[in-house]
């Protein structure tokens, strides 16, 4: 073909293709942006396309690594699903303890009032301390009673009537719940009224809470009687040595234990430290 003929039949072509560009409503700098438009979405697709097959394939790698890495804890002996529940109940531990922790610092706080309350007390020479998870209030036995009687002496009567008015006249103290305990010392007894220690003690006992519980107008101590308790120990429970004088003397004692509340029962010995 000539120049001449390939040139008209060109012509011809881009008159055609500009008809039919002109008959759908586009020039033809529109029609190249769409195509343009057209290849970059199609380039855009193949990336996202492509980015997603990486995803997956990096996801399946990372699965892969943790199943190995599992396999790997197992066989140390660790097991993910067991320290998980592990885990968990630690934190419920912690959480368990930390409220403990706040029951017990109420109870400290219950528990250095009830000791102050109580410090009072020491300006008649009395003794109060906690021991064996109990908190008491000691008095010698040989002011109370004279050697081998369960007869309250005057002296000890006085000092039994003052601590009535102390724990009567306090709210708090006059609800709480008292065990008189009588103690003695090792020595058996002689003659006399009783034939042991155990019937000595617990009588002393007796004359205490008897004399504390007796109605003011009979010139008792006015406590109520359904708080107190007596028991005796005998020389079961010494606080010294029975060897020595100094140490029967000690152990020959009579205390009022205040008995605890369901809420204090524990290591009040910690309390005190």
């Amino acid at each position: 073909m000539s120049s001449r003929s390939l040139l008209a039949s060109v012509s011809v072509a881009g008159a055609s293709l500009a008809f039919l560009v002109a008959g759908c409503g586009y020039s033809q700098e529109e029609w190249d942006q769409k195509v343009r438009e057209s290849e970059q979405l199609r380039a855009d697709l193949s990336r996202e396309g492509q980015a997603k097959h990486k995803c997956e394939a990096d996801f399946a790698d990372a699965l892969h690594e943790i199943d190995d890495l599992k396999k790997q804890l197992r066989s140390r002996g660790l097991d993910l699903d067991n320290l998980n529940a592990s885990l968990e109940q630690q934190k419920k531990a912690l959480d368990e303890y930390a409220q403990r922790a706040k029951q017990l610092e109420e109870t400290r706080k219950r528990f250095d009032m009830l000791r102050s309350k109580l410090q009072k007390l020491t300006e008649f020479g009395l003794k109060v301390e906690t021991r064996d998870n109990r908190m008491l209030i000691q008095l010698p036995g040989d002011v109370l009673f004279d050697s081998g009687s369960a007869t309250l002496r005057g002296e000890g009567k006085t000092i039994l009537l003052q601590i009535a008015e102390v724990l009567r006249n306090d709210a708090q103290l006059a609800q709480r719940e008292f065990q008189v305990a009588g103690h003695t010392d090792s020595k058996p007894l002689r003659g006399g009224t009783f034939i042991d220690n155990w019937g000595l003690s617990a009588m002393r006992a007796r004359s205490v809470v008897t004399l504390l519980t007796t109605p003011t107008a009979d010139n008792g101590g006015g406590l109520n009687p359904a708080k107190w308790s007596a028991a005796g120990y005998a020389e079961t429970d010494p606080v010294a040595t029975n060897d020595t004088d100094e140490g029967r003397k000690r152990n020959r004692r009579v205390e009022l234990v205040i008995q605890p509340d369901v809420e204090e029962m524990l290591n009040l010995g910690s309390l005190t430290k």
